[in-house]
């Protein structure tokens, strides 16, 4: 197979959480929807000291665990700890409260999206847009349930067109247990995260995962 760039531009830092913290703020989106992980525990922490009027903010989220906002597991949660709590959005619309159904037409009344943040997994998913999962081929729907049997709980998730609609994504990797789901899009592989579009496609990570081999 044919090397190929990463959908959108890159971006390598030395401090990827800062990046991206930065960033966000200089955007200042007036909506954005967040992620889970650790690496977007680690930005939200820094997006927390940067100066940006969250009181004109709609926060949505780009896929969750259906498991309580209480719960370890619930990104809602965790950006509520880490961040929401503090800093006090216009709004947060919870997408497990919603269900898959309204949450889509939340996304379509939102659209475009400001800002969607996102990651990757070591097996090329971004969102909960597994490899072989149905999601993938959705055309129509901006948020559909999804279950994956190698990843615990049911799940909500934005679809690519939900992605394709926003203004900017931005996509965050740190680490070399990146790098081989890196190197697997660019040598042309059929990973889900190779197909992230929407206007504006940015991807940020430090050298240990996007630095070319």
């Amino acid at each position: 197979m044919a090397d190929v760039d990463l959908p959108g531009q890159v971006q390598i830092v030395d401090d990827v959480p800062r990046a991206f913290a930065r960033l966000v703020a200089q955007t200042a989106p007036r909506s954005i929807a967040l992620s889970g992980g650790e690496l977007a525990h680690l930005c939200y922490s820094a997006l927390r000291s940067e100066p940006l009027d969250w009181s004109t903010v709609d926060v949505y989220f780009g896929d969750d665990r259906i498991v309580p906002v209480e719960s370890d597991d619930s990104n809602e949660g965790m950006a509520r700890r880490i961040l929401l709590d503090e800093v006090k959005p216009r709004m947060v619309h919870s997408m497990v409260g919603a269900g898959a159904e309204a949450y889509d037409a939340l996304v379509r009344a939102a659209a475009p999206m400001g800002l969607v943040h996102l990651g990757l997994g070591p097996d090329g998913h971004t969102a909960s847009l597994f490899p072989g999962s149905p999601a993938l081929e959705e055309r129509d729907r901006f948020v559909v349930d999804t279950v994956d049997d190698l990843h615990p709980h049911p799940r909500l998730t934005f679809t690519f067109p939900a992605i394709a609609s926003c203004e900017l994504a931005v996509v965050t990797v740190a680490g070399a247990e990146k790098r081989d789901a890196i190197r697997r899009i660019r040598s042309g592989e059929d990973l889900p995260a190779a197909h992230i579009r929407a206007k504006h496609v940015l991807w940020i990570g430090d050298r240990a995962a996007l630095a070319a081999d």
